[in-house]
């Protein structure tokens, strides 16, 4: 079972009379984190992101929030898709009791083409109607004080699903960054003081 005992947070779960600021990307609401960068791929015409990365020297993690069913299971399915995958293109992949429940840990072909395979732990947390996917990278990839970085900045997101209909597995959409958003509970961590820095890709 995936856990959210400690986050990620959906919207509904957080006081809407905090004034803790947060980074607002659309459907995911950022705690400012000492020491880890937030990297946007965007498009410049419309501004909506493809691709979110929190990273540091060391690891990254890529972020992807879906739309899933009210019923929960999507990351069962979406885990048996990963692992076909990587398998088909040669990769390794085994699944193990993670942090967040059942997660892959993978060896992948690196996406720039060069030999060998690189490390990746491929995460999954269910919340209301939404499924958060979070790919561990460089050192985060293994057990260590990278993954732990990580892993918290990953619990301390705020998910914003939206009423709106939505195919299950779509992703929720992503945009440039917003002016901070207040929003928090007493159950989450004060942002550090020094606010992210955003790196925009196009």
């Amino acid at each position: 079972m995936e856990s959210r005992d400690n986050g990620p947070w959906d919207i509904s779960e957080v006081d809407p009379h905090s004034t803790v600021e947060r980074l607002s990307l659309g459907s995911v609401l950022v705690t400012p984190t000492e020491g880890i960068d937030v990297q946007v791929q965007a498009d410049q015409e419309s501004g909506k992101v493809s691709q979110l990365n929190f990273t540091r020297p060391d690891a990254m993690v890529q972020i992807q929030p879906y739309a899933a069913p009210r019923s929960g299971g999507l990351w069962a399915d979406v885990r048996g898709q990963i692992a076909s995958s990587i398998n088909g293109s040669g990769g390794l992949v085994e699944v193990v009791d993670g942090p967040f429940g059942p997660e892959l840990r993978a060896q992948v072909t690196p996406s720039d083409g060069s030999a060998g395979l690189q490390p990746a732990r491929f995460c999954g947390v269910e919340g209301p109607r939404w499924f958060l996917r979070a790919v561990f990278l460089g050192a985060a990839a293994r057990p260590g004080e990278a993954a732990d970085a990580l892993e918290a900045m990953v619990r301390s997101l705020i998910i914003v699903r939206g009423n709106e209909a939505m195919p299950v597995g779509a992703p929720i959409p992503l945009h440039l960054p917003q002016q901070p958003a207040a929003a928090s509970s007493d159950e989450l961590p004060s942002p550090f003081e020094r606010g992210p820095e955003i790196t925009e890709t196009r």
